[in-house]
């Protein structure tokens, strides 16, 4: 796969990622909403509540974004979020009320929701069960589903705060100090090929028959 360095090839890659993890965590129940990728002070990204959020004249939808500034960060945390996102996107359509305070206070509706779609969460002392981080199984999905680091970041930076807040917002990801990622990457000298692991291996490129060394 060629490498994710424009914008519009990861704004396509993020569709792609949606549609699997639609399929892997809900069934396909959900509707593809218009992925954004802008500037989200504060946050990793949000969802929006709002059906009618996008409106052309084959149909609305409603939005996922991801913060623009924080998208290059390792893919198993970027996914995260993205389907943080789709489990208020979930509630959403089902219905769910998962937060509250202005969208921001994330409840033990959404804890549960998450919990059971791949993500682990921590509790948040002004913010509820808002820190998700992927689970042992999102791993897994990453990995057998080959998916990639985005190689492509805007200029803005990030660092420790908490989500911000819109009129149509619900559910915005805090940003945290950035996380050690939980995955490694292993290239095989001669062909370049990579894969991922979620821990130390010894693993060889079949096709050279060489051993691929890890790449930190």
């Amino acid at each position: 796969m060629k490498q994710l360095t424009t914008y519009n090839r990861v704004a396509g890659y993020l569709n792609k990622v949606f549609d699997l993890l639609n399929a892997h965590y809900f069934e396909n129940e959900l509707v593809r909403p218009t992925i954004t990728i802008q500037s989200t002070p504060r946050a990793y990204g949000h969802f929006s509540t709002r059906p009618d959020t996008w409106v052309s004249v084959t149909g609305n939808s409603f939005e996922i974004n991801i913060g623009a500034g924080t998208i290059s960060r390792p893919i198993e945390e970027v996914t995260a979020t993205l389907l943080h996102e789709a489990c208020h996107y979930w509630a959403c359509v089902k219905g769910i009320k998962d937060t509250s305070r202005g969208n921001t206070y994330h409840n033990k509706r959404f804890k549960e929701i998450a919990e059971t779609h791949g993500l682990i969460v921590e509790h948040h002392p002004k913010y509820g069960w808002t820190i998700t981080h992927p689970s042992d199984d999102l791993l897994t999905f990453i990995l057998e589903n080959d998916l990639t680091d985005i190689l492509i970041n805007r200029n803005e930076g990030y660092g420790i705060a908490v989500p911000g807040t819109g009129a149509h917002s619900n559910g915005a990801v805090p940003i945290l100090p950035p996380r050690k990622s939980n995955s490694r990457k292993y290239i095989c000298p001669c062909c370049g090929n990579s894969v991922r692991a979620t821990k130390l291996v010894n693993i060889a490129c079949m096709d050279c028959r060489e051993a691929m060394v890890f790449a930190p």
